[in-house]
């Protein structure tokens, strides 16, 4: 299997998806635009060729190490970053070489929010009141309807980039002024509990691992208002929940990918409300928190899912994972030294986050576990705690 990696150092942990794949005897052909020597030795050690380009958003650079790829070693089976920022640009390469996976015909639904918000319904999952707004009287329409506060973001975008909480008129007047020239999609405002159902499909569509995982707060509010975040994954995941992940899972058609579905608890009324699709793994270090929650390996089993459509690890949930970020411009009640003594045993995990990641994640992780759920809770007040 000839296996195209578009940016196999990043983020750092992902090289183990490499690893794996050569370990199955699997061709990695890795393409980005690193230097060669910076790459970590292990991720070195797992490609068999690697094609750097100058500019990876200059699209004949990757058709043409495309092209020598395919010369050198024949059809490519698989090209994949694993990484929402090039979603678009992979579905692009695999229409122009017809190689399995999500193509252009496909790429639209899991890209644009508002797209995605007809497959939830299509799905039988409650959404949020909101629809694409180009002028202030669309705007203003909408906003009849569902009242301030309003959320703004781009329809194609990744993350909480450029997104926006909209209370007053005034504040509605300086979006319209000031926001980018991409469009808009605009929603009710829903109070609620984030939650996200996460996991990964076979060749043929059938769910092979899934888990889910609780947020301190938004990721919205956490970049916008700088603050800090912690999450982890659930032992029992509500029947709701899983429901509503599973609906979304049939309505996406998800085969060979991981994904990340998020919703909101809505507190008013208890009900699981659509927040958006990502296909691909959650960020940051999501993926060793699948490991560490299961004591499985998913990079392997990945990789035995591509390469022969199989997924043998067993997972059971022993324990809740939890990432626990903190950002340098605080100051906090305990230093890192009193986490490690305090926390001890409970820490799996602990990091520098890529500066990237940091806005929403924070300058250092850590990855703690327990079976307690309450104990997440207090690790996180002490990690977090400000002095």
């Amino acid at each position: 299997m000839n296996f195209v990696y578009l940016s196999p150092h990043f983020p750092p942990n992902y090289r183990n998806f490499s690893i794996q794949l050569r370990n199955l005897g699997v061709t990695v052909l890795g393409l980005a635009d690193e230097n060669y020597e910076s790459l970590h030795p292990e991720l070195r050690a797992a490609l068999t060729e690697y094609y750097r380009v100058g500019n990876m958003h200059n699209y004949d650079d990757l058709l043409r190490a495309l092209g020598y790829f395919t010369h050198r070693y024949g059809k490519i089976d698989r090209i994949d970053s694993l990484n929402e920022y090039w979603l678009q640009t992979e579905a692009q390469l695999r229409t122009d070489f017809n190689i399995f996976g999500v193509n252009n015909d496909s790429i639209d639904k899991i890209k644009r929010k508002s797209l995605m918000k007809q497959q939830y319904i299509k799905a039988g999952v409650p959404v949020a009141r909101g629809k694409v707004v180009r002028t202030l009287a669309d705007a203003n329409s909408l906003i009849e309807e569902t009242g301030y506060p309003v959320v703004a973001k781009p329809d194609i975008g990744v993350g909480a980039a450029k997104t926006y909480k909209i209370h007053t008129p005034a504040e509605l007047a300086d979006f319209f002024a000031t926001k980018p020239d991409v469009d808009y999609i605009m929603e009710e405002f829903v109070d609620g509990v984030i939650l996200s159902f996460d996991g990964l499909t076979d060749r043929d569509g059938k769910l092979v691992f899934y888990t889910a995982h609780q947020y301190s707060q938004g990721i919205m509010e956490t970049v916008n208002q700088d603050d800090l975040v912690y999450y982890y994954s659930l032992r029992n995941i509500p029947a709701d929940l899983e429901t509503a992940g599973r609906r979304t899972l049939k309505a996406f058609g998800v085969k060979e990918r991981f994904f990340h579905f998020e919703f909101f608890r809505r507190r008013t009324d208890n009900q699981i409300v659509a927040l958006e699709v990502n296909m691909r793994p959650p960020g940051g270090l999501t993926t060793d928190m699948f490991n560490f929650a299961n004591d499985i390996n998913i990079y392997a089993e990945w990789a035995h899912v591509v390469v022969h459509n199989h997924f043998s690890a067993k997972f059971s949930r022993p324990y809740h994972c939890a990432y626990i970020g903190r950002k340098f411009n605080r100051n906090y009640i305990h230093s890192h030294e009193e986490v490690l003594a305090e926390v001890g045993a409970r820490i799996c995990h602990h990091e520098p986050i890529s500066g990237v990641f940091s806005a929403a994640l924070g300058d250092y992780g850590y990855l703690i576990r327990t079976p307690e759920q309450d104990e997440i809770i207090q690790m996180a007040k002490f990690i977090q705690g400000l002095a």
